[in-house]
C-alpha cells in the first residue's frame, strides 16, 4: 500500500483584529440551553487535541496537532495560557484558549464551536464569555485573528463584538494529510467521531 498524497497547501488572508476597550455588554445565553462552560487547569493533551480536531478540523487547524507532547504541553500549560471548554447537555461543544503576552495584550488564540452546537446560537454568547474573561486582567488591548478559511461568519461575528482590523497579510495554510491523520490516531487514540 503506497502512500496517500499531500493535501495541496491552500492560500489564506489573515485578518489581524484588535479591541482596546471592553464590549458595554455581554450576549445572553440562549434560552433552553443546558451550557456551562469551565475553565480547563492542566488540561490533558489528549483532551485538548480532541477539541482541536473536533472544532478545528473543518478549518484546517492542523499547527497544534503536528506538534510533539512536550511542545504542545509547554504552550497549554504555560501559566499565561487560559483555556475554557464549552459543554451543552453535559458534552463537550466547543472550547475558547486565551495568551496573555508581555506587551499588556490578551490574544484569544482559539475560539469555536462543535459542528453539533453550531446552528443554536452559542457563537456570540460564547465570544462574549471569552471577552469578559480576557478583559477581566485589565489589558491595553484584546486581539485576535482569523483567515479566509475560517467560518464564513467569525470576522463578521468578531467586528459586531467590537473587533476591529488593523492590519492583513497573505499565509499558505497546509491541511492535514491523511496519513498524519491516521498516524497521529494511531499514536494517541485522541479522535473520535
Amino acid at each position: 500500500m503506497g502512500k496517500t498524497a499531500k493535501p495541496k497547501s491552500l492560500k489564506a488572508t489573515v485578518t489581524h483584529l484588535e479591541m482596546r476597550t471592553p464590549p458595554r455588554t455581554t450576549p445572553p445565553l440562549p434560552v433552553n440551553l443546558h451550557a456551562t462552560l469551565m475553565r480547563a487547569t492542566d488540561i490533558p493533551l489528549h483532551f485538548y487535541r480532541y477539541l482541536q480536531w473536533q472544532v478545528g478540523r473543518e478549518w484546517h487547524w492542523g499547527n497544534r496537532l503536528r506538534m510533539k507532547d512536550e511542545e504542545l504541553a509547554g504552550i497549554v500549560h504555560a501559566k499565561t495560557t487560559r483555556i475554557y471548554v464549552l459543554s451543552v447537555d453535559g458534552a463537550p461543544a466547543g472550547f475558547f484558549e486565551l495568551s496573555e503576552t508581555t506587551d499588556s495584550n490578551v490574544e484569544l488564540v482559539y475560539f469555536g464551536l462543535m459542528n453539533h452546537v453550531r446552528t443554536r446560537g452559542l457563537g456570540q454568547w460564547m465570544l462574549g464569555q471569552a471577552l469578559a474573561t480576557a478583559w477581566s486582567t485589565t489589558p491595553a488591548r484584546v486581539s485576535v485573528q482569523t483567515n479566509t478559511l475560517d467560518h464564513p461568519a467569525a470576522l463578521p461575528l468578531y467586528q459586531r463584538m467590537g473587533f476591529e482590523p488593523v492590519s492583513q497579510n497573505q499565509a499558505i495554510i497546509r491541511p492535514l494529510s491523511d496519513d498524519e491523520i491516521l498516524a497521529m490516531a494511531k499514536a494517541r487514540d485522541d479522535f473520535g467521531a
